[in-house]
């Protein structure tokens, strides 16, 4: 691959990008597999800014708040283990469509939601989309380019698309919720699903290989990631002691024991075990959970103590995010290019101690400060976080075989996602008492997380 001096933006990228050549089938696909990403990352952040409206409107306490956003990631996380079976099975493209015609009408449910529990539903079957649709995402990226260089020039781009969404979700959500309410959050994915959907249409069909469903695995990993999160947030809200807390754990203990013994037994598992005997895979599968854990968690405590705390709008909230999400997706392209001339270590370390300090840094922040002061400390945070993701994709994907491209997309994506529900789980339980207090808690949780595993990089991940 040529690298071109031409810094392309997001949206020139999908359209034109730089130093690739191809035909137009493959714009096509990587244009559909960014849209499909991009979609179902926005729900993870467009959420959280309304939640406060959706709490009041459907009169939810702070644990129903949790749930509506666990609700979407916690099936997201388990299911994505096999729906990376599914692409390989029934092709990437074709899993895509589905994905996308099911997270489209899902969100249409959403935005119908006439109580807290349809809606906590309707959010299930939204994760239950989303898992089918990431993984044949960027197995049709990984599949559609070849070329090392060009796959990480592409693999970046599809990056990209997530950091657009986190980048935009907060500002969609802040001033949809503002101005219409917040069932606008989930109408808005209607459009976009179709605009992914007609570029797939174009797109070259995927190639299908014989894969067995693991049944018996995909059962005790929805029971095991459901079972931690349920326990992690009950056990925070009414103690681990209680009865409810103490179940749910023991759920997640007897189905994740299960699992493994499953996984080991049968001909054809769900996660063959021996990929994990890669210390790159092994290291970029526990970083990835890490980096959720700490960006979402902080993404949802950060919302509530902006409007709770501060008395900040919906709107005004989401445009407080800007400064680090908008950084996200710009510094997804350049990390792209960090990789292509050095290496996945080097900027995936940089980028895990840069967000670590940024985390640490947010520490000032207190009832009576300026929002300058808040929108300076929220920079470093979007740089680290975009400069980590597209060197860890890459460092798993190429430790991974192509024909293997679905299940191993579902098993990093599945891991970050069981980050993003357990980051939301854990820093939901420390503010439940005190929300300034449990603030400063959790980003000293979240960068000490982050440190740790940027020890793993140094170690596992070749430069």
């Amino acid at each position: 691959m040529t690298t071109t001096t031409r810094t392309p933006s997001f949206a020139t990228s999908l359209t034109e990008p730089a130093g690739i050549k191809e035909s137009s089938p493959r714009r096509a696909a990587l244009l559909a597999a960014c849209v499909g990403f991009f979609v179902i990352v926005l729900d993870t952040t467009v959420v959280n800014v309304a939640l406060p409206s959706i709490g009041h409107q459907l009169h939810a306490g702070l644990a129903g708040l949790e749930w509506i956003v666990d609700g979407y990631v916690v099936i997201f996380a388990a299911l994505l283990l096999s729906s990376g079976t599914l692409s390989d099975r029934f092709g990437a493209s074709r899993t895509l469509a589905g994905g996308l015609i099911g997270f489209t009408l899902a969100s249409a449910a959403c935005g119908l939601a006439p109580s807290l529990p349809y809606l906590l539903a309707a959010r299930v079957l939204q994760g239950a989309a989303a898992a089918v649709t990431l993984p044949a995402s960027l197995a049709l990226v990984r599949q559609a380019f070849e070329g090392a260089n060009e796959r990480a020039r592409a693999i970046a781009i599809w990056t990209a698309g997530g950091g657009a969404a986190v980048a935009a979700g907060p500002v969609i959500g802040g001033l949809l919720t503002g101005a219409i309410g917040w069932r606008a959050i989930f109408f808005v994915n209607l459009p976009v699903g179709v605009v992914g959907l007609v570029a797939l249409s174009r797109a070259l069909p995927s190639s299908r290989r014989r894969v067995q469903l693991d049944l018996a695995g995909q059962i005790t990993a929805v029971a095991a990631v459901a079972g931690l999160a349920l326990g992690v947030i009950e056990g925070g809200h009414h103690g681990f002691g209680s009865p409810i807390a103490l179940a749910a754990l023991a759920i997640f203990a007897l189905a994740a024991s299960a699992f493994v013994a499953i996984e080991r037994r049968v001909p054809v598992p769900m996660v063959p075990l021996d990929i994990f005997r890669s210390r790159t895979v092994s290291s970029t599968t526990v970083t990835g959970l890490i980096l959720n854990f700490a960006f979402y968690g902080e993404v949802f405590v950060l919302s509530l103590f902006f409007q709770q705390t501060l008395g900040r709008s919906p709107a005004v909230t989401g445009l407080m995010f800007v400064p680090m999400t908008a950084l996200v997706a710009g510094v997804n392209l350049l990390a792209g290019r960090l990789v292509q001339r050095c290496g996945p270590r080097l900027p995936l370390l940089i980028g895990q101690l840069v967000l670590a300090g940024g985390l640490l840094g947010l520490l000032a922040v207190g009832h009576n400060s300026p929002t300058v002061l808040i929108e300076v400390l929220l920079v470093p945070i979007g740089i680290g976080a975009g400069l980590t993701i597209p060197p860890l994709t890459t460092a798993f994907m190429d430790d991974i075989r192509a024909e293997q491209a679905g299940l191993g997309a579902g098993v990093l994506n599945s891991s970050r996602q069981l980050g993003s529900a357990l980051g939301v789980a854990v820093f939901g339980a420390v503010v439940s008492t005190n929300l300034t207090s449990g603030l400063r808690v959790s980003l000293l949780l979240g960068a000490s997380t982050v440190l740790a595993t940027a020890s793993l990089t140094v170690r596992y991940v070749r430069s």
